[in-house]
């Protein structure tokens, strides 16, 4: 199989592993997805190397095209509290630094959303932008957008979760100062921009993976029609 179906396999795979066990709580579910999908890939695709939210990093990958970039499971505490719906899995190759596959899987949702079959926007809804936002924290910068822009916001989980609300229509824009790594944008990223979002990070520059440090402290994720605006916004 390509690479786009591939991720979407492995991260449907995954999620279904992690419903089945999702009693065992989240640092069960961590460790046993990572296993899942470290195995799968190094016997679909022998010759990459993998950055893992859940392993060790591999200095060598900075040399290397091909790099799978997956989080196991994007919002542990989310799945540690049933019934919630707004956690993910997330399986990305980065080539040449570029996010180019992605899945991002919604298990308790039904849902994988990929790169080889990218989903179709929804024309634009009249009304107050909305931005996702966390359930339990919001940044300054992203308060500051907010109060700019005038939006409404959508209160949800994990980062994959957020992003997938963009590209399925349900949020206009997410925007992230907070700090995360690789891991937790790459699959993200690469499904969005599929989808024909723009993607990059808060001041407009491009999203670049596989660096010596995986720490990348900021994305937007946005409508089209809507860049120019959330960037003046935040600036």
């Amino acid at each position: 199989m390509d690479d786009h179906t591939l991720a979407a396999v492995l991260a449907e795979e995954a999620g279904e592993l992690l419903l089945d066990i999702r009693s065992e709580g989240g640092a069960v579910g961590d460790r046993k997805s990572n296993i899942l999908l470290l195995d799968r890939l190094r016997e679909a695709r022998p010759e990459d190397i993998v950055l893992s939210e859940e392993s060790p990093d591999d200095p060598s990958r900075i040399e290397r095209s091909r790099v799978w970039i997956i989080d196991p499971l994007d919002g542990t505490r989310e799945y540690g509290e049933p019934p919630r719906a707004d956690w993910a899995v997330h399986v990305a190759l980065a080539v040449d630094g570029r996010a180019v596959v992605g899945a991002v899987a919604l298990p308790a949702a039904g849902l994988v959303l990929h790169t080889g079959q990218p989903p179709a926007l929804l024309a634009p809804q009249s009304g107050p932008i909305r931005v996702a936002v966390s359930r339990s924290r919001l940044s300054e910068e992203v308060a500051h957008l907010m109060a700019e822009l005038s939006a409404t916001p959508v209160p949800m989980g994990s980062a994959g979760a957020k992003a997938m609300a963009v590209v399925r229509g349900t949020a206009d824009v997410y925007a992230h100062s907070g700090g995360q790594y690789e891991w937790d944008s790459c699959a993200p990223v690469a499904v969005a921009a599929a989808a024909g979002l723009h993607v990059s990070r808060l001041d407009g520059t491009p999203l670049r993976y596989n660096r010596p440090d995986p720490y990348l402290p900021d994305l937007l994720i946005c409508r089209p029609e809507l860049r120019d605006t959330v960037l003046a916004a935040i600036r």
